[in-house]
């Protein structure tokens, strides 16, 4: 009986929810945002422009594999069972991932779906794969190479010993670390072993070369350690890669030392540090000096290391992920740029030495401090080849935090990820802090479209899946403050077709003036003007209007100037931004900023930890009030509910909670704003905002009322209606012609909640069974009626009827939500639920759904007139020095078995190509004959071709005049070039002797 008597209590005559049931009450999950877990690995395609992104097995959630491509382009592909994903490769149509238990996935970029999983036999320890290739070859725990078809989905007959056990029989067990094919020469292959590396002939199926890094004794190597110094030690490599002309091979030791190999004849070119550019050729000692004297500092373990190019495959640098000292202070890749490679053939060993010694520049491409960068992916501007380094633009780096940091090529500059990457990647790009959820009017964000300088699209591919246009309902637009005092701000929708797929960034750290202890404690949002609040941590509220930087393009000196209680802060907007959000006035209070909130009408109200409360009038702009909780002890005049004002002052109190609304207080003939603040200790002071006698507005306190618990939320509502009594523009405008709105306050607190007249000590009353509130709203389900949702510390979501406080349904949300975090979740007012799943990852639920998941993608990643550009081959002088030319399609019989068909690839390519050829002979015949061709008489005609023939007998005999003349010449320019040559290599062999 007791929920019978609550609405008389409240003073509300019927019943809002008389329409819901329990059926209603359902949880759709409808998408997630952000990744799952720690990120593991990356890959790029340059050919579909699509990112790949592999994650580890945490407690948040297991490993699988996240493909973005433009705009809100995203599929995510789980593996086939729980294990963490460790490499993953493009290969054409289809993507192969390795997992933490040794299982190679194949998976079509096609149909998004996994097409075929293998276990090889052994652990494995490196994978390869190439653009033009329908195989991956898996390096083993043994040291054995395999490898696995994956047109015929089946192991390939190939399998390579281990090569270095057969030269070194008493060497330890060498398991192979690393896979490269040469740039150009497919036939050739570079195997790296934990001992040393070796070239690979498929061609003769045996090694060609092997190269073995010593340290004599005397020589501290690339750890300056002096403890071994006196012993020869042979560093474990990590790193092999190829010179993208396949000229030289670099491999990289856990001593951190970088040695030059010569491909051809194996001999050790140089062998340096990042800090130190040349050991020496006896591996003289090298200085990396302590934290103290007299100490040596421990260095970063070599990542990873690419050897990429420009355009001019020549024109070459080195990026290397670690190998600098622990104790350095400036953290990121390392860039050493050779510039143009000297020719092989005409140059000596000095030369060749002096090139890697002495690089055109190096420098650190900064990253954030406090974390390694533990791998990268580098952006390629179009060709897949020489192993994804040729021409980049921009690296994508890994931190050892688990966060992303973009910057460009080579020049190192941090590339804003907004609309650059898919904002599921900006919860990494730094870690998100706070995300807050604003409802926008839809005509106000298509409006909202930032104009800012940026460069290249990073990721262009795939195409969105098709999904219901919802035009008449409101945005949610999520908040997200990051951890480098950004705020993010992008449509989440409702699962429906979003229209504005921009992405809004303000930034904070440049309006407040500094870049340290920049920690975004509250946002809010104002749903019909698009007007930002940002609280902090240190007490600033910094205020962000939309419009025009009239001084966009250049930095201007910010001259601090304070008026009306705010500090203005225009002349800080940024200047990449033409339109956009901009700063415009910035509050310093004291404490944290615990309360925020932008209201529709102008007004801007912060709470702080010290007890302060603070309220803004945007016409100004300026601060209209200003007062403390604990100056309104004394002045309350309401009533109070279980507890009494004098408690208030044994313990501190701030604010938690802050509501405009529009309605009638009692003893009052008419309706005003008023403004609704609730504490931590259960307080809901009400305040009177009304018009000066002299313009603007004052405000006045109207009394307080008291409950149990931290108030959650305060929900002013119509007491006829039960629509949202909130302070709206068309509210607001409605006082002007008397209307008056008997209105009801609907409180929830931790423990429990209440619904009365403002600052009436009566209503209805209810107390929640052992578990506490997290998160609450009162929500619409279509025009059946209101609720009130809450989010409980059990992991369940409860719906109770307004104004009954009956339990109407109660569902389980703690096998999606993370219960530890429900307090951060937001409830919108259609019953949308946004709540964190993960460190780095949000879902978007329904509770008016049908318990259906939803969350599969159906965008289409694969574009299927995007080709493969050839692969790059040996030159001329190569082939004539007797290098045998190899093509994939002979690597097709070398690996896969001379029984081999041709794969599915090669016969749609084959048929493409003679689709085209056919295309190619229909437009030129179509193109032959023109319109004055057809109008042109018999004579003319005569006349025409008789000009044609003689033109062609003309150029035909000039041709053959010049034909002994040209033959005559090519010979002389032969005797002379093999002159030259011989005259070079004797001197250059009698240089070497006598030591120059």
């Amino acid at each position: 009986m007791a929920h019978l008597l609550r609405g008389k209590q409240a003073g509300i005559q019927r019943d809002f929810s008389a329409g819901l049931n329990p059926q209603l009450f359902a949880i759709d999950e409808v998408t997630r945002y952000g990744i799952n877990s720690q990120i593991s690995c990356l890959a790029y395609d340059p050919v579909q422009s699509l990112l790949a992104v592999g994650t580890n097995d945490t407690q948040y959630g297991s490993g699988q594999i996240y493909l973005f491509g433009q705009s809100r382009v995203s599929v995510a592909l789980p593996l086939p069972r729980k294990a963490s994903v460790r490499a993953v490769h493009f290969v054409a149509d289809k993507l192969v991932s390795v997992d933490s238990k040794n299982e190679i996935s194949v998976f079509s970029l096609e149909t998004a779906r996994i097409l075929a999983s293998y276990t090889p036999p052994g652990g494995v320890t490196a994978i390869v794969t190439d653009p033009t290739l329908d195989f991956v070859l898996i390096g083993l725990q043994n040291g054995d190479v395999v490898a696995y078809d994956l047109d015929r989905q089946s192991p390939a007959p190939l399998r390579i010993q281990n090569l270095w056990k057969e030269q070194y029989p008493r060497a330890r067990p060498a398991p192979v670390v690393t896979l490269a094919f040469h740039p150009r020469d497919i036939g050739t292959f570079l195997i790296g072993y934990g001992e040393g590396a070796v070239i690979y002939s498929f061609k003769t199926d045996k090694p060609v070369k092997f190269f073995r890094y010593e340290i004599p004794p005397g020589a501290l190597g690339g750890d300056s350690n002096p403890a071994t110094q006196n012993i020869p030690r042979y560093p474990r490599l990590t790193q092999a890669v190829w010179h993208p002309t396949g000229t030289f091979v670099l491999t990289g030791h856990e001593d951190s030392s970088l040695v030059i190999w010569d491909a051809k004849d194996g001999r050790k070119i140089l062998v340096r540090t990042i800090q130190n550019p040349n050991l020496g050729g006896s591996g003289s000692a090298t200085e990396s000096l302590g934290s103290t004297r007299g100490t040596f500092a421990l260095k970063c373990p070599l990542f990873r290391i690419a050897w990429c190019c420009k355009e001019n495959p020549d024109d070459t640098g080195i990026v290397i992920a670690g190998g600098t000292p622990t104790t350095s202070l400036e953290k990121g890749l390392t860039f050493i740029d050779l510039g143009q490679t000297p020719v092989y053939a005409t140059s000596s060993w000095q030369i060749l030495s002096r090139h890697f010694e002495k690089p055109k520049r190096q420098h650190t491409l900064p990253t954030p401090p406090n974390a390694e960068v533990v791998d990268f992916c580098l952006i390629p501007r179009r060709s897949p080849h020489y192993a994804g380094s040729h021409d980049p633009i921009a690296v994508i780096a890994l931190l050892s935090s688990g966060e992303m940091v973009t910057l460009s090529f080579p020049s190192g500059h941090s590339i804003n990820p907004t609309n650059q990457l898919h904002v599921s990647l900006s919860y990494v790009h730094p870690f998100i802090n706070r995300v807050e959820l604003a409802y926008v009017e839809r005509t106000r964000w298509l409006g909202m479209v930032e104009n800012r300088s940026k460069g290249p699209l990073i990721l262009k591919g795939g195409a969105e899946a098709k999904h219901p246009l919802m035009r008449f309902a409101n945005r949610n637009i999520l908040l997200a403050a990051h951890a480098d005092g950004t705020v993010r701000i992008w449509d989440v929708g409702h699962g429906d077709e979003i229209e504005n797929q921009k992405m809004l960034q303000v930034d904070v750290a440049r309006a407040v003036g500094r870049s340290n202890d920049v920690d975004v404690s509250r946002m809010s949002m104002a749903g019909a003007t698009g007007e930002l609040a940002v609280g902090l941590r240190t007490g600033e509220v910094v205020v962000f209007i939309w419009g025009y930087n009239k001084d966009s393009g250049k930095e201007v000196h910010h001259v601090g100037v304070e008026s009306f209680g705010l500090e203005t802060i225009k002349d800080l907007a940024e200047p990449s931004v033409k339109e956009g959000l901009h700063p415009l006035a910035m509050f310093r209070g004291q404490g944290q900023v615990t309360a925020l909130k932008a209201s529709e009408v102008g007004f801007i109200a912060a709470g702080f930890q010290q007890g302060g409360l603070v309220v803004i009038d945007l016409r100004g702009p300026a601060v209209i009030y200003q007062t403390g909780l604990d100056e309104l002890s004394g002045q309350s005049k309401g009533g109070s509910f279980r507890r009494r004002s004098s408690q208030y002052q044994q313990k501190a109190e701030w604010p938690t909670c802050i509501e405009f609304g529009v309605m009638s207080l009692e003893g009052d003939d008419y309706s005003s704003i008023l403004l609704f603040v609730g504490s931590n200790l259960g307080r809901v002071a009400t305040f009177k905002l009304l018009p000066g006698l002299q313009g603007g507005y004052t405000v006045s306190f109207a009394g307080s009322t008291a409950l149990e618990g931290q108030v959650v939320t305060i929900a002013p509502l119509d007491s006829e209606l039960g629509d949202p009594a909130a302070a709206t523009q068309t509210a607001v405008a409605g006082l002007r012609d008397g209307r008056r709105i008997d209105g009801v306050l609907l409180v929830v607190t931790t423990s429990g909640v209440k619904v009365s007249r403002p600052l009436s000590a009566k209503g209805a009353h209810k107390t929640w069974d052992e578990v506490f509130c997290d998160a609450s709203a009162v929500v619409r389900y279509q025009a059946a009626g209101y609720a009130l949702l809450g989010l409980f510390g059990d992991g369940t979501a409860k719906i109770y009827s307004i104004p009954a406080l009956k339990q109407i349904a109660s569902v389980n949300v703690g096998h999606i939500l993370d219960v530890r975090r429900l307090s951060e979740a937001i409830i919108t007012p259609t019953g949308d639920v946004v709540g964190w799943t993960g460190p780095s990852q949000v879902a978007l639920l329904n509770m008016w759904g049908t318990g259906s998941d939803l969350t599969r993608s159906l965008d289409k990643l694969l574009n299927v007139e995007a080709l493969i550009p050839p692969r790059p081959t040996i030159s001329n002088v190569e082939w004539m020095t007797g290098t045998v030319h190899v093509t994939p399609a002979d690597m097709d019989a070398l690996i896969g078995g001379p029984d081999r068909p041709p794969s599915k690839r090669m016969i749609e390519q084959r048929r493409a190509e003679e689709e085209q050829q056919r295309t190619v002979k229909r437009s030129a015949v179509a193109g032959s004959s023109s319109s004055e061709t057809k109008d042109e008489g018999y004579w003319a005609y005569m006349q025409r071709q008789m000009q044609e023939r003689t033109q062609n007998l003309n150029i035909m005999g000039d041709s053959m005049d010049r034909v002994e003349e040209n033959s005559s010449n090519w010979a002389d320019d032969v005797n002379k070039f093999v002159s030259k040559q011989k005259k070079k290599a004797v001197m250059g062999f009698v240089g070497s002797k006598l030591g120059f």
